[in-house]
This record gives C-alpha cells, sequence and structure tokens, in this order.
C-alpha cells in the first residue's frame, strides 16, 4: 500500500488521541476546550472513489474513536482498520492503534502509534512534543531516540480543532498553520483548512444530541514542510481531509483522501459521557 504517512494521519483533522498513565502538568485551558464534548464514536469505511491509475477495487473498514475529559487534558483514543482489495482480488489490511493526552492550554502532547499491515509491525512512533511561542520541541522514542524542533506557530490536534471551530463561529473561511500529531517521525506538517459557512441547529432523528447543535464543513489539506514543489511552485497535499464538525467537536460525516483513492467515514453509534470536571 503506497502511502507515505499512516491511513490514521487522515483523521487527525478529527484529533485523533488517547491517554496515558501519567498525567501532564494541569494548565489553564484554551477558550472552547469547556464545549468539546467527550464522546464514544464508531464509523463505517467505505471506497469513496478511485483515481484512474489506482489498482484499488474495494475499500471497507471501522474506525472507533474515543474521547474523555481529564479535567486538566484530553485523553482519546482512536483504532483504526481498513482492507483494501485490488483488481485481481488480493487484499491488504491495515490496522493502527493511535494514542495521545493533550493538556488543555494545548502545550503538551504525549503520543504513541502501532500501525499493523497483514498482521505484522509495520511502523511504531512514540514521544512527547512541548509547543512554545518560538514553535517548541518534539522528543521522540520511537522508531529511534532524536529530538525535532517546531515552527512557531504550531498547533497540537485537539487545539487545532477548538481553534477551527472558533474561526467557523467567526465567519472566517480559512486557517493555515503548521500541525503537529504525533503520526510522523518527521515532526509538524504544513495544513491548509477552508471552512464553510457555519450552520443553525437542525433536525438530526438517528443522532438527537447533534441537534441542537450548529456545525460546520472543513477541508483540510496537510503539506510535507520540506517539499516545496516540483520547479519551487506550490506542493500538492499529501492527504486531505473533509468532515463536518459540531459545536462539541463530534463529527458525522467525513472523507479521508489519500491521492490514489479516497474513503468515506459515517458515523453509526454515538455516545457522549458525561463531563467529570
Amino acid at each position: 500500500m503506497p502511502l507515505r504517512r499512516p491511513l490514521t494521519a487522515a483523521f487527525m483533522a478529527v484529533t485523533i488521541a488517547l491517554g496515558v498513565s501519567v498525567a501532564l502538568p494541569a494548565a489553564a485551558a484554551e477558550p472552547g476546550a469547556e464545549a468539546m464534548a467527550g464522546h464514544r464514536a464508531a464509523y463505517r469505511l467505505t471506497l469513496d472513489k478511485v483515481r484512474d491509475n489506482s489498482d484499488i477495487a474495494r475499500a471497507d473498514g471501522a474506525m472507533l474513536y474515543e474521547v474523555v475529559d481529564s479535567c486538566d487534558g484530553w485523553a482519546t483514543r482512536q483504532r483504526f482498520q481498513l482492507r483494501l482489495t485490488d483488481r485481481d482480488g488480493q487484499d491488504v489490511e491495515t490496522t493502527s492503534d493511535y494514542s495521545t493526552f493533550e493538556t488543555k492550554d494545548g502545550k503538551k502532547i504525549r503520543f504513541s502509534l502501532t500501525q499493523t499491515s497483514q498482521g505484522a509491525v509495520s511502523q511504531r512512533i512514540a514521544g512527547d512534543a512541548e509547543v512554545t511561542e518560538a514553535g517548541g520541541t518534539v522528543t521522540y522514542t520511537e522508531p529511534e531516540a532524536k529530538q525535532e524542533d517546531l515552527p512557531k506557530g504550531t498547533l497540537l490536534p485537539m487545539l487545532h480543532t477548538i481553534r477551527s471551530l472558533a474561526a467557523a463561529k467567526a465567519g472566517k473561511r480559512m486557517m493555515v498553520v503548521p500541525l503537529f500529531d504525533g503520526t510522523s517521525a518527521e515532526g509538524a506538517q504544513d495544513t491548509t483548512t477552508v471552512i464553510s459557512a457555519w450552520q443553525p441547529p437542525a433536525a438530526n432523528a438517528k443522532f438527537p444530541d447533534l441537534a441542537k447543535l450548529g456545525s460546520a464543513r472543513m477541508r483540510v489539506a496537510f503539506f510535507d514542510r520540506n517539499d516545496s514543489g516540483a520547479n519551487g511552485g506550490a506542493s500538492a497535499p499529501d492527504y486531505e481531509v473533509g468532515l463536518r464538525y459540531y459545536a462539541n467537536g463530534v463529527a458525522d460525516e467525513m472523507q479521508m483522501d489519500f491521492g490514489e483513492f479516497s474513503v468515506n467515514g459515517a458515523l453509526q453509534e454515538l455516545a457522549l459521557l458525561p463531563n467529570p470536571c
């Protein structure tokens, strides 16, 4: 499967993460953090479309996502499974278990990713990062012990979600920032988020908890910071994610575009978790 980054990374626009056993120091929450809802969500993944040069004939899978408000931070877990079938009928199955803990001030994160292909571990990434006014630093423990600098203005995943929702409510149509999500051993990526107009609450028979909330559609493009594009032009995104976010941070529809093919994710089950704080 010729994907440069793990499939899990595409859901980073939806704030993937999971708690760790050792808590980070408490800090003042970013404005807007109080609106984010702890929840468990199950998504069905299906093939959307393939490019003309693709050998993919079918794609199906599932994603389970849990985010828990631990008062001083967000503890979340995402488990992802995708099976691709080529035109000769051969299957390739990729799974991942991705976890982080992000403090509510958006300054610190711990992360861990294990990805397998055909049952064998294909990638492990782990470490922690701290964002500062100057940029910040990532300290990796896997796949090797090393440090990477973060560019000035870097956002962590949950803070990116909070800022995106704030931008949508304020009528902004674009947000361009570096994002560090812990799914790559190469540090932060550049992102461009295109945001649609904020929509008022609408009827939702399947998920009534979302019916009272406003929402906005967004499309996030992820770029390699080391790739300036051919002949000095703008680079093409590594991948893109389209989704509809509700005001509480829940996404019910998404599209993950990996270039060669794209996959739709549809919310099947949703349980909002009580706020323990």
